[in-house]
């Protein structure tokens, strides 16, 4: 029996112990909600944890009209013709991103509105205020990174 006893306290010990690491992580994970800026300065973007995983959307834009009618932006570019007249204010750009540790989100893809595609993408913090987003087609190494600076912190 105290045998018994003293392995349920050690198991128990582990499990706590181990919960403190997971949520460290996700505190540290969770430093990329905000709201960021990419280098264009066209737009900014919010990004939210839902469950375990990060999104961001449009919720800013520097000229948040179309100049031809006057109308609010849309998604003209989509290959999905059901989707051009959705606007682009409010629209998930970043989806699907996950933890992986190190200042690294990964496993998302990030939508590009000016030319419709839609690329894998592997955001790294290079400190708590500064994102390079890196935007590719099946290997890294062939891909574009931007930098994106944050403009507000978790809202």
């Amino acid at each position: 029996m105290k045998k018994l006893l003293v392995a349920a306290l050690v198991m128990g010990a582990c499990l706590f112990a181990g919960s403190d690491a997971f949520h460290a992580q996700d505190a540290e994970g969770d430093t990329l909600i905000g709201v960021w800026e990419p280098s264009h300065g066209k737009a900014r973007v919010k990004v939210e944890k839902i469950a375990d995983k990060y999104y961001g959307k449009i919720v800013w834009l520097r000229e948040p009209n179309d100049p031809d009618n006057g109308q609010p932006k849309v998604d003209k570019n989509n290959p999905d013709e059901s989707m051009r007249k959705v606007p682009l204010k409010g629209y998930r750009i970043l989806k699907d991103f996950t933890y992986a540790g190190k200042k690294e989100w990964t496993d998302g893809t990030i939508y590009d509105p000016e030319n419709g595609n839609t690329y894998s993408c592997v955001i790294k913090a290079k400190d708590n205020n500064t994102l390079d987003i890196r935007g590719y087609i099946g290997v890294k190494t062939f891909g574009r990174t931007d930098v994106w600076k944050r403009v507000a912190v978790k809202q």
